[in-house]
């Protein structure tokens, strides 16, 4: 038992936080360049997602603090709402 405990603490997942969902053309998504702005669907104190392996496990709000950026957890995640776009 130990050693699968070990194998598995090996086990890298990579984690992503998602902010925000936009739609655009393909057209519009080609003329962009440096600099160019798109706008997503959330507002300032919109809960983000929190994916591993591009999996929702939880839901969690933004820390600023002087120069570095964190995410509190708050919750678990509903993969229905994520599924809904919510």
């Amino acid at each position: 038992m130990c050693v699968l405990v070990s194998q598995v603490k090996a086990v890298n997942v990579e984690i992503s936080v998602l902010l925000g969902r936009a739609t655009l053309p393909m057209q519009q998504l080609l003329r962009m360049g440096r600099g160019a702005v798109i706008p997503l669907d959330a507002k300032a104190n919109d809960e983000v997602w929190i994916l591993a392996n591009n999996h929702p496990i939880a839901r969690g709000e933004i820390q600023i603090n002087e120069d570095k950026i964190a995410i509190s957890v708050t919750g678990a995640a509903n993969v229905y709402d994520f599924m809904a776009g919510g």
